[in-house]
């Protein structure tokens, strides 16, 4: 079941364990709002190492604005990012 639904404000946890990570550094700590549920799959950063990836894990795609993204964005105001995050690195936005 899905934690979140699309038009929930959510943020990107932060942190930078070990291994190998789907989720890029620079998106961390961002706010966003969930675009889609992208359904569930098999844990990418789990399957890298050869293990299961189970359970599976839901996706979704979660857009940001570029300026909240970048601090020196210089394009237009409503210019997005769209990237697709597992429900494992996102919290509720307060």
């Amino acid at each position: 079941m899905a934690r979140f639904a699309a038009g929930e404000q959510v943020i990107v946890r932060r942190g930078n364990p070990p291994g190998h990570l789907r989720t890029p550094w620079y998106i961390r700590g961002k706010h966003g709002v969930v675009e889609r549920l992208c359904g569930e799959f098999r844990n990418p950063e789990e399957l890298a190492y050869g293990r299961s990836g189970e359970p599976k894990r839901m996706l979704y795609r979660v857009r940001f604005e570029q300026k909240h993204v970048w601090p020196d964005y210089a394009g237009p105001a409503g210019d997005t990012i769209d990237i697709e995050l597992y429900e494992h690195w996102l919290d509720a936005a307060r």
